[in-house]
């Protein structure tokens, strides 16, 4: 292939990557993130997510949600820290930094202590196991960002069409809250009113709760006009084999996540993995059949497509491979206490994830000209009163 076919162009209707890969590519960098608390790795991760972010994000509502994943991000990392400073740690340490008041508690409430001794190695582990999660937020946070809710929908399966509508639904309240806010919150800051503190919230919440039930009734309105919910008769032997198949598929599926997440289950996991995609596959085909609705326009996954979701696969795979080969480096220790090193496959794994910023269509983003000057205010001196026109 040659490369200019795999320059990024720019990005319109017909040749919008496909919002799977980028869920396979989020999802990708997240199970690297699950495999390690090695604070060097995670970095990498949180920077290469903000990267592809950054540089592939379109001006949508939902897009702007990324900056919400980063403060939840921050906040579950700093509630992680608290709670092991005033709640403890299992982790013994040497290093005692401060102790805090302790609240003597009865018998029954053995292995659990308010206050006491804080120490260094404590709050380190706490610092890992935080980054861990915050990051895994994080790369949620550049999925919502960067894959379009009702694209996705479109692209689902027949048989996931139903559930597939609440979950987005579901997704997109998040990033619509986000925007409703941002939007009265300016609103109130060109009226001179304050936005911020606990009045400027209470102000600000009513509106918001008011127009998500608007935005809810016009969606129910809507799926009724457009007949969800209506289904095709099928035979009853190809119902109970598309229940079975896809509940076994999933279940299959979850048990091989759990595998591939868990310290030791790698060996199990992918094969059940592989096996539950197989069977649900089989029965959403099955399902498929019965739910009577068509596609306009529908979303094309291409070469871009591939090398996106191959990206955040291998960055999985890569961590997944060094935890069973050196899972040490994945774990730098706490007790005794010493600097994490970067190992080389890991770094280069992830850093394969920053792959969608250049093949990735760059999206059309408004950049206002400043040589053109803004005519809409007059130059000179605003006359306090209109004058009368000259006869």
């Amino acid at each position: 292939m040659a490369a200019s076919q795999l320059r990024a162009p720019r990005a319109h209707r017909s040749n919008s990557l496909h919002p799977g890969a980028w869920w396979i590519w989020a999802l990708g960098l997240g199970t690297a993130a699950s495999r390690t608390t090695n604070p060097l790795l995670l970095a990498m991760l949180i920077g290469v997510a903000g990267y592809v972010v950054a540089a592939r994000r379109t001006e949508a509502p939902w897009a702007r949600s990324y900056g919400a994943f980063v403060k939840l991000a921050l906040a579950v990392l700093g509630i992680r820290l608290v709670f092991a400073t005033l709640l403890g740690s299992a982790i013994p340490g040497t290093h005692l930094l401060f102790t805090l008041p302790e609240v003597p508690l009865p018998d029954w409430a053995q292995g659990v202590r308010i206050g006491g001794p804080v120490t260094l190695e404590g709050l380190v582990f706490a610092l890992y196991d935080g980054l861990k999660l915050a990051t895994l937020l994080i790369c949620v946070g550049a999925a919502n960002a960067l894959a379009s809710p009702s694209r996705l929908l479109k692209s689902l399966p027949g048989a996931l069409y139903e559930a597939g509508v609440a979950v987005v639904v579901a997704m997109t309240f998040a990033p619509n809250l986000v925007a409703d806010v941002r939007r009265l919150r300016a609103a109130r800051r060109l009226r001179g009113r304050p936005d911020r503190g606990l009045r400027g919230l209470l102000q600000v919440g009513l509106p918001v709760l008011e127009g998500a039930l608007e935005r809810s009734v016009a969606l129910a309105a809507a799926m009724d006009a457009r007949g969800y919910g209506r289904t095709a008769e099928v035979p009853p032997a190809v119902r109970r084999a598309t229940a079975a198949l896809t509940l076994g598929g999933l279940i299959g599926v979850c048990a091989g996540t759990y595998g591939l997440l868990a310290a030791s289950g790698a060996g199990y996991g992918l094969p059940v993995l592989l096996a539950g995609i197989a069977a649900a596959l089989g029965g959403l085909w099955l399902g498929g059949r019965r739910t009577v609705r068509t596609r306009y326009r529908p979303d094309v996954w291409g070469v871009r497509a591939w090398l996106v979701a191959a990206s955040g696969a291998v960055a999985a795979a890569v961590m997944i491979w060094t935890g069973t080969q050196d899972p040490a480096s994945l774990q730098p220790p706490v007790v005794p206490l010493a600097a994490p090193e970067l190992p080389l496959w890991p770094a280069a794994g992830i850093l394969l994830g920053l792959l969608p910023a250049f093949l990735a269509p760059v999206p059309d983003r408004p950049i206002p000209d400043r040589s053109i000057p803004d005519r809409s205010i007059p130059d000179g001196p605003i006359p306090d009163k209109p004058t009368e026109a000259s006869p």
